[in-house]
């Protein structure tokens, strides 16, 4: 599992007698349930709204584990050098 700020990448295998939508609306309730109560803040301002996000990326065919795994570790460093070089330019308008 990979978390960013805005979104997860979690690379997992699903039986075949379960569909991809029911799983992931299952994960996306249990967490919600999870992350509402631990954090009753966030249940105060999204009370009655969406936690997630209405879509998902779901590859089934095609495309092997590692170079998922590979992908997921490249958008990463990618993001934390976009987090860098804004940072840096943050910096830069301060002084």
């Amino acid at each position: 599992m990979n978390v960013q700020a805005d979104h997860v990448h979690l690379v997992m295998w699903i039986p075949p007698k379960y569909s991809v939508a029911s799983v992931m609306g299952y994960l996306r309730g249990k967490l919600a349930i999870r992350i509402l109560q631990r954090y009753e803040k966030l249940g105060k301002k999204y009370w009655g709204r969406h936690l997630w996000s209405r879509g998902y990326c779901v590859s089934t065919i095609g495309i092997d584990e590692e170079r998922i795994r590979e992908y997921v570790k490249w958008q990463e460093k990618k993001e934390r050098k976009m987090e860098q070089l804004q940072g840096e330019l943050f910096d830069e308008a301060e002084d």
